[in-house]
């Protein structure tokens, strides 16, 4: 006989399912990914193809050291400074809504490139990817996450997003000629609509948690 899982825990798994998919796409938008996706394409103009995956590589592992470190300072931060989880929510949103018009009009800067820098790191990976919105973002999540499954599923998701990311900037050349620059730059407008659309979410959530109180 075929024993059943209690109700409680498919209960449990659906909503960690949830949390993991929730969190995997907001923070793959987060990213700008086509945003980056041409920032990258334009910084390596002269990489040969293996230097080009390489540096793909580094970005991806330097972007999830910054996030997960994010992730997990988040409560620490807030007790240090005595900001509110709602108080940061607004701020954050009003943060993202301003890159999601940048986006939109097209108007996000590009930071300068420092031949002697390693652009793993900087500019790529912070600040293009990880920007103030997307820092402040992740503040706010790990600060939401409650208990070991829920930081768990969280930590997960992000590293999923940032794989996602990681993907597409190993497949940069084959994109950019499959899909074309003038089509990246429209997907950048659609990923600015998304992070509006995320950013007035966050404010509501912050003004009804004021208002709760």
């Amino acid at each position: 006989m075929t024993r059943r899982a209690p109700s409680g825990y498919s209960t449990g798994m659906h909503e960690q399912f949830q949390l993991f998919i929730a969190v995997w796409l907001k923070f793959f938008f987060l990213f700008t990914p086509f945003f980056a996706l041409s920032m990258f394409l334009s910084l390596t103009g002269d990489y040969t193809e293996s230097r080009r995956r390489r540096l793909a590589v580094m970005i991806t592992a330097a972007v999830a050291v910054l996030c997960v470190g994010l992730l997990f300072l988040g409560r620490q931060i807030f007790d240090i400074f005595g900001i509110t989880l709602n108080a940061f929510r607004l701020g954050v949103g009003g943060l993202l809504f301003l890159s999601s018009v940048a986006l939109v009009h097209g108007k996000k800067a590009a930071p300068e490139q420092n031949q002697e820098a390693d652009i793993a790191v900087v500019p790529l990976a912070m600040p293009v990817i990880v920007g103030p919105a997307t820092t402040g973002t992740l503040l706010v999540l790990g600060a939401d996450l409650d208990g070991f499954a829920q930081r768990a599923t969280g930590c997960l998701a992000l590293l999923a997003a940032v794989l996602g990311l990681g993907v597409m900037l190993l497949l940069a050349t084959k994109i950019e000629r499959l899909v074309g620059h003038r089509n990246l730059n429209i997907l950048s407008k659609l990923t600015g609509i998304i992070l509006a659309a995320l950013a007035a979410q966050m404010m509501m959530d912050g003004v009804l948690g004021f208002l709760a109180k």
